[in-house]
């Protein structure tokens, strides 16, 4: 047998498929997942956006209220995923139906592979600042493309293999960005940061900044479930994600906000969404906390990008290992593509408006509709009781429609002050609460507990 045949077989039996597993994390080990996962370069880079434009501690109210609010809808999905026992595109088949739930599969695989190449590209230029301060040579895309390969190499190896490294990258982000903090606040008052002045005409406004932290817990719910279904138990899901994910989008982009802040005191430029206008008042260790949450968090992204792939369609699966080497090496080859940073925001929008109305959907369904109680049915592959109307369910298809169109209305050709997100999010819930109540009556009342627990009936997958 060929190292490849090895290495394949080993992988295959250890990766996660879209089946219910049976959760063995405690709490601690998923908040220490959670709190890596977030302290990463594009949530830092996303609290430079907002500085001068808002007043600096309004702008930090509004990082713990958009975060706590985007958090409670992570923690429910992931929640569902933890009594489930099944990732986050998994349960899309149970509002959307077997066949509709590929709608958000697709748009969640080409997220995820955006979100891989924003964040490799930004390695790429805090790991190039960090070799030229020390060799002279400079050259972003060769080192972004080789931040890419290592965490494509990382995700490989599945779950097991993040969980072990997530910790310690952890450990080491906090500690650089203690360092950070002290630093800006020993040179400068909070007085002084709270003095500084806007722009004659500002781009951001308050309700502009808390949208754009809500959609960015947005961004990370798509793999919620997917790691809270790790989670021994309801509680470790509920508190790891929640504390987790709270404490580390705070830290991040408060940290952003904070480096933005103290780089316009000190009479710099204020260049936002730019790893180098952050590192150079701080030196090179900042670049090395920025490589390191990439590391941390894109083994993350990638992984759960591999297997929505494998387990898209109930009933079959595809190979880990070449579909893994497929994604990676696309993900290795955006890497290069620089000019997509100057459309990070647009991602960001988009992101929003396609997941804020499915999670609503997610969430009226399995709470409200179905009442906590998916079968094993959600694993079948054509029948039973998601198949629906042809495998989907257009009511949900119908609801995601009107919400993802309000969302880019209200995004781009009437901008509301308060952004499109939470918008989107409410009135899809309310819409999709309302033509599904009818056929609330007809479920069962009898919440299911993990599927893995469940026996398998005869002729369903």
């Amino acid at each position: 047998m060929s190292l490849y045949s090895r290495l394949e077989q080993r992988l295959q039996t250890q990766s996660d498929d879209a089946g219910p597993i049976r959760g063995t994390y405690a709490t601690g080990r998923l908040l220490m997942i959670w709190l890596a996962a977030n302290l990463v370069v594009t949530t830092l880079l996303t609290g430079t956006l907002f500085v001068p434009d808002v007043s600096y501690g309004l702008v930090l109210l509004l990082i713990i209220g958009g975060t706590i609010a985007g958090a409670a809808v992570l923690v429910a999905v992931g929640t569902i995923g933890r009594r489930t026992g099944l990732p986050t595109m998994a349960l899309t088949r149970g509002p959307f139906g077997i066949r509709g739930s590929l709608l958000p599969v697709a748009a969640n695989v080409i997220i995820l592979m955006g979100w891989s190449w924003v964040q490799a590209m930004l390695a790429g230029i805090a790991l190039d600042y960090v070799v030229m301060t020390f060799t002279g040579f400079s050259n972003p895309i060769v080192f972004a493309v080789l931040c890419q390969t290592i965490v494509v190499i990382l995700a490989i190896f599945g779950h097991a293999g993040v969980a072990r490294v997530e910790p310690w990258f952890a450990v080491v982000i906090l500690a650089i960005a203690a360092y950070i903090f002290v630093i800006a606040f020993t040179t400068f008052s909070p007085a002084e940061f709270s003095s500084i002045a806007a722009p004659a005409e500002p781009f951001y406004t308050p309700g502009l900044v808390f949208d754009v932290v809500l959609a960015t817990a947005i961004s990370w719910t798509v793999l919620s479930a997917d790691i809270n279904r790790l989670g021994r138990t309801n509680r470790a899901s509920i508190v790891g994600a929640g504390v987790g994910y709270t404490l580390s989008t705070i830290i991040s982009m408060s940290l952003g906000a904070t480096a933005m802040a103290y780089v316009i005191l000190n009479g710099g430029e204020a260049v936002p969404f730019d790893p180098v206008t952050i590192i150079e008042p701080f030196g090179w260790i900042f670049g090395i906390a920025i490589f390191l949450s990439v590391m941390a968090t894109n083994t993350m992204v990638v992984y759960g990008m591999v297997t929505t792939v494998v387990n898209a369609v109930p009933g079959t699966r595809m190979r880990f290992l070449p579909t893994a080497l497929v994604l990676g090496v696309l993900s290795i080859i955006g890497a290069t593509f620089f000019g997509l940073l100057n459309q990070f925001m647009t991602f960001l929008v988009t992101i929003g408006a396609l997941f804020a109305p499915i999670f609503a959907i997610m969430i009226v369904d399995y709470y409200l509709i179905k009442r906590g109680s998916y079968d094993r049915d959600i694993l079948a592959a054509r029948t039973g009781r998601y198949w629906y109307l042809g495998g989907i369910n257009w009511l949900a298809v119908g609801s995601w429609v009107v919400g993802a169109v309000l969302a880019y209305v209200w995004a781009y050709v009437f901008p509301l002050p308060f952004g499109s997100t939470a918008p989107a999010f409410v009135i899809t819930f309310v819409l999709y609460l309302l033509v599904a109540w009818p056929s609330r009556a007809k479920q069962s009342a009898a919440p299911v507990g993990n599927l893995a627990d469940e026996p398998v009936l005869s002729g369903r997958a």
